[in-house]
């Protein structure tokens, strides 16, 4: 019996022991043939300006094609500076889609598509420092 005991103690700490190196190859990607989540590759496409959320923002990958009725806060020569190239939810940018022109980048608030630099939504924040 108590060589049982001994066995599944020193299996159970060996086992605990390999949770935080999993943990740490994971965040480190080494385990992305385990972990499918790290394997995906890089959204290259648009942000669909039919998506709920860029709808309901209303976002356009063209920043003067706004309605300024609807959303005024894009109105006037405040409102005219204001593009995604200088909000501050731009997280990443010089990124290329295939077949649009013009440079995309990611948007913290849309995380299905690709936003266009000269493109605005009414959650436009100026960028820290600018």
């Amino acid at each position: 019996m108590a060589c049982n005991r001994r066995r599944f103690l020193r299996n159970g700490l060996a086992l605990l022991s390999a949770v935080p190196v999993a943990s740490a190859l994971q965040r480190t990607g080494v385990g992305s043939v385990l972990t499918p989540s790290l394997a995906h590759a890089q959204v290259k496409t648009a942000l669909s300006l039919e998506h709920p959320q860029a709808k309901a923002l209303g976002y356009v990958h063209d920043a003067s094609k706004v309605d300024t009725a609807k959303f005024p806060k894009r109105a006037g020569a405040e409102g005219a500076k204001q593009l995604c190239s200088n909000c501050q939810l731009l997280v990443q940018t010089d990124m290329k889609v295939e077949g649009e022109d013009g440079t995309w980048g990611k948007c913290a608030l849309f995380t299905d598509g690709l936003v266009n630099v000269n493109g605005w939504c009414n959650s436009w924040v100026l960028k820290a420092g600018m």
